[in-house]
């Protein structure tokens, strides 16, 4: 966040391997049973962000709770469903970061996916039945010509297999009724569009794009314009807006440092230890890295935190279009908008809890 300092006055199922979207999640095999039971002990007021780097075979969903019973958290939530066919970057907001998530989800993507060729299927990935066929193969100069035209801004068909819903019903589950799924083309913005590796059969790409984008897409799009036919065979997410993944811990670690409270019975849950909390959670605001922050005073921190608005002073006073984060004393106070010289709370935040 870039700060100034001023002077003022009294937020899923399955997708598929997609970019974007909520999702049809369907719990792999050997993963169905729920987790245990949340810890029998008080819930604890846990803030932050976890950013988790899912494995193959756990949905999004899954991984959530998973990851609210370690931590014995009050709320929790993820920010972009990652299928269960995809690992990567898994954002889960816990406590108050909760509020954060329309702010990550708006952030760009980016992931590394395999395209292998020779047939398209229902679901454009490799659940789905195969629906065409071809024995052509690109070679790597085919591919290459051909990436220009999926990068930019365009109009893209969702996937049949996808969350959005037609007449109140998920596309996904009126495909999956056998029903004929139609859906409009809708704009996207693909930033980059890479080729990583070649061989006869698969190519790797790269992939940077905007909120909306459906992975899955962008491969059957190019095996129809190349004339062989394609579909995901693999995928992993890169980045999720702030979030890379140097930053990422995964859920084998976690349970590592995991341990049955004191105060626990026989059998209880394990959890994650107060005093580790830095070491694997980033604060609430690191999810506003891309938006302007305003320093306030104490006074007018307080002011905000009760729905009121204030007034900036001063001819020097910020001119901000859009969203900025609000802090006090290097704490997060709100989310907010600036409006005829006055700060608007939209969100407010309490971080009185851990971390």
């Amino acid at each position: 966040m870039t700060t100034a300092i001023m002077t003022a006055e009294e937020g899923p199922a399955r997708t598929g391997m997609d970019a974007e979207a909520p999702a049809r999640e369907r719990q792999p095999r050997g993963a169905r049973q729920r987790p245990h039971g949340e810890s029998r002990g008080r819930k604890r007021d846990v803030n932050g962000w976890l950013i988790l780097d899912k494995p193959v075979g756990m949905t999004s969903t899954y991984a959530v709770a998973v990851i609210k019973r370690l931590f014995n958290a009050r709320k929790a939530g993820h920010a972009g469903t990652l299928d269960p066919l995809a690992s990567g970057i898994l954002p889960i907001a816990l406590g108050e970061a909760t509020k954060t998530v329309p702010y990550v989800m708006d952030g760009r993507k980016a992931y590394t996916f395999n395209v292998s060729w020779g047939s398209e299927t229902t679901t454009d990935d490799t659940e789905g039945e195969v629906t065409r066929q071809s024995d052509l193969r690109p070679d790597r100069a085919a591919v290459e010509a051909m990436l220009p035209r999926f990068t930019g801004e365009l109009m893209q068909v969702p996937p049949r297999f996808s969350a959005i819903k037609i007449d109140g019903e998920r596309a996904y589950d009126l495909a999956r009724e056998g029903e004929v799924v139609e859906l409009d083309a809708r704009p996207v913005i693909i930033d980059r569009l890479s080729l990583v590796e070649h061989t006869d059969d698969t190519s790797v790409l790269e992939a940077e794009c905007g909120k909306g984008t459906y992975v899955r897409a962008i491969a059957r799009d190019l095996g129809r314009e190349l004339g062989c036919f394609g579909h995901v065979s693999a995928l992993r997410r890169t980045r999720v807006g702030p979030f890379r993944l140097d930053r990422t811990i995964s859920l084998a670690r976690l349970q590592e440092l995991s341990h049955k409270p004191e105060s626990g019975q026989a059998g209880g849950d394990q959890e994650i230890d107060l005093a580790l909390l830095p070491q694997v959670l980033l604060p609430v605001e690191t999810a506003l890295d891309d938006i302007p922050a305003l320093a306030v005073s104490r006074a007018d921190a307080v002011r905000l935190a009760r729905g009121q608005t204030v007034l900036l002073r001063g001819r020097d006073a910020p001119i901000i279009k859009g969203p900025l984060a609000v802090t006090c004393q290097g704490r997060l106070v709100a989310v907010a908008d600036l409006e005829a010289g006055e700060i608007v709370a939209r969100r407010v935040f309490n971080l009185s809890g851990a971390h």
